[in-house]
């Protein structure tokens, strides 16, 4: 058992299904962005709920991609300076863009039952979407960096890491 209480088989099967579960909220995200600035710009309410739906499903797959990539840091344990730079890179784009994700999807919501989707307010969510889309690519081009120069998350590391 580690310290959370969980198994080594437990801790590990979170930190392995990391590389997998976290492109959902990369292509969830990417294709709200894509529905919310269409249906704005287009008039199309059906694009923009569309959106909105897209978007909360985004959000509840980053709540696990985060949990998923924390165990992940912590089971790895090649760490240098390099590296930790990167992951701690990494770590703070993906809080930033939970968070703004999360602060997106309620504000959109409160628009919505609040019937306020009109005049400026339209145009700030293209905005706001935009920013979602930097956060996005920042948080993966940090991740996949961590990937490409040092193997985290691949077999050849694990295998490394138990000689």
């Amino acid at each position: 058992m580690n310290y959370s209480g969980k198994t080594q088989m437990e801790t590990n099967l979170l930190a392995d299904i990391h590389t997998k579960v976290v492109h959902f909220p990369i292509a969830l995200f990417t294709t709200y962005a894509v529905l919310e600035i269409s249906g704005i710009i287009l008039n199309k309410e059906f694009l923009s709920k569309s959106a909105l739906l897209i978007l909360c499903i985004g959000v509840v797959t980053s709540f696990f991609a985060v949990l998923t990539g924390n165990q992940a840091a912590t089971d790895f344990t090649l760490w240098n300076n390099e590296s930790s730079t990167l992951l701690n890179d990494h770590q703070s784009y993906a809080t930033y863009t939970l968070w703004f994700a999360v602060f997106i999807c309620v504000l959109r919501i409160f628009i919505v039952l609040k019937k306020k989707m009109f005049g400026p307010i339209k145009y700030l969510f293209i905005f706001l979407a935009l920013v979602l889309i930097f956060l996005v690519f920042n948080t993966g081009n940090y991740g996949g960096d961590l990937v490409k120069k040092f193997g985290i998350g691949t077999d050849v590391i694990r295998q490394n890491e138990t000689k």
